[in-house]
């Protein structure tokens, strides 16, 4: 193996955080001539590695220089921070997920025609799926954080360039609309472990992104307010589908298998953490979505949309708003 003590691996490890393919970090940071002698290199330090030898020779030097003038937070892979920051100071068990009140009945009473269209969009799209999907929670969870992960990053997207366009700060959403996906996209990771899905349901699940991708763009740019609505009932929907993946679980239509790697890492899960064990850290980030994008649509209509102005400032202490 190579180690991360090598200039072709640490390379490769400062390459990929960036988003930037192998060949890529070729065309940018070097000619041609050197791109091929450092694919030389390469080439010598794959043989070696295979060899079991710990040293090559070659331009080496090339590529320290590349590794060496990469920003620090490059050099490092970054790991998605999970949605409830108080998993972090302990093990979470069974008993702990458990504890937490994630209110599997609570619901927004819509009070406006665009709150009533929301939620009739909501309920008429999950009988589809319903339908299609019936008792296979696991290919139904995929379906959902598919779309579920769209709504942060075009909510993010827009007011950070409407930020740009009127030359003023946010109010604190973006920060909060960036996490909300990243945390949504930790859910698809997690159920795409466990589900493996075949090359017709990952065309299903890419043409649904990109419709739903396109559609909710429009009502974000025409009205923030009931796109928030929106998303605040597909997460109720959501909390309602990871109850009944439970039931099924402890009814043992569902084999609760252990936890993936990907899962017990994101919201350090206890080793020995089972499938019902991640099912009910999703839910309980799912009912935060619910509850947030629910009050950012009151925030909206409240016309208080800065997060700023609700902080306590009792301290005294500056705050930097964004």
């Amino acid at each position: 193996m190579l180690t991360s003590s090598s200039p072709l691996a640490a390379l490769r490890l400062a390459a990929r955080p960036s988003g930037l393919c192998w060949g890529s970090v070729q065309r940018r940071a070097f000619g041609i001539k050197t791109t091929l002698k450092v694919q030389e290199y390469i080439s010598k330090a794959i043989k070696a590695d295979k060899q079991g030898e710990k040293h090559v020779t070659g331009p080496q030097p090339v590529v320290d220089t590349i590794f060496a003038n990469m920003p620090p937070e490059l050099r490092v892979p970054l790991f998605p921070e999970p949605m409830r920051m108080d998993t972090m100071e302990h093990k979470w068990g069974t008993s702990d997920l458990e504890a937490l009140d994630v209110g599997t009945t609570k619901h927004r009473i819509p009070d406006r025609i665009s709150d009533k269209i929301a939620l009739w969009a909501v309920k008429s799209a999950r009988r589809p799926t319903d339908v299609f999907f019936r008792h296979k929670y696991v290919h139904r969870a995929v379906m959902l954080e598919v779309v579920a992960a769209v709504p942060g990053m075009v909510g993010a997207l827009i007011r950070h360039v409407r930020s740009l366009q009127r030359m003023r700060h946010d109010g604190g959403w973006i920060g909060h609309l960036l996490h909300e996906a990243e945390n949504e996209r930790m859910h698809l990771m997690t159920w795409m472990e466990i589900s493996k899905p075949v090359l017709w349901e990952r065309a299903l699940i890419a043409t649904v992104q990109t419709g739903f991708f396109a559609v909710f763009s429009l009502l974000y740019m025409v009205s923030p307010r009931t796109a928030h609505r929106v998303v605040g009932y597909l997460e109720e929907e959501a909390v309602t589908s990871y109850t009944h993946f439970i039931g099924e679980i402890d009814a043992g239509r569902i084999a609760n298998v252990p936890a993936p790697a990907v899962a017990i890492a994101y919201w350090n899960l206890e080793p020995t953490s089972t499938l019902r064990d991640v099912v009910l850290a999703v839910r309980a980030d799912e009912a935060l979505h619910r509850d947030t994008n629910h009050h950012f649509s009151d925030r909206i209509e409240a016309r208080r949309e800065s997060l700023f102005d609700d902080l306590d400032n009792s301290d005294n202490k500056p705050r930097i708003k964004y």
